[in-house]
């Protein structure tokens, strides 16, 4: 079963940099793709940020240019690298492995416990 673990959140003001680590077990993760998503309060959760498993990335918009998603498949790990951030980047931030279909993105693992970033003067 997979198992993934989200860290790095945190307090930050208007501007600043974040980077968060998603460890993730269970499943043989170089194959699979990544994925990061966010659910800001009071609203539905949302696609941030997706890698597959050659390294092909995309973004949302809201993010494009300001969010760097990577792996380190010897490390298990998923990073995001967060800059420039606003006010409406506060959320919980969960990643999940999954698959691509088309172009879509399904995540196939559990649900992990996320990290809250807050940006905040």
């Amino acid at each position: 079963q997979v198992r993934v673990a989200e860290s790095g959140g945190g307090l930050v003001q208007p501007g600043e940099s974040l980077d968060l680590t998603c460890g993730i077990a269970g499943s043989i993760f170089a194959s699979n793709a990544a994925g990061w998503y966010r659910q800001p309060p009071g609203k539905q959760r949302e696609l941030v940020a997706t890698i597959n498993s050659v390294g092909r990335t995309n973004y949302a918009d809201s993010v494009k240019g300001r969010f760097t998603i990577s792996r380190d498949n010897a490390e298990n790990t998923v990073y995001l690298q967060m800059k420039s951030l606003k006010p409406e980047d506060t959320a919980v931030y969960y990643c999940t492995l999954g698959t691509f279909i088309g172009t879509n993105y399904h995540p196939n693992s559990r649900w992990g416990q996320g990290t809250q970033v807050t940006v905040s003067s």
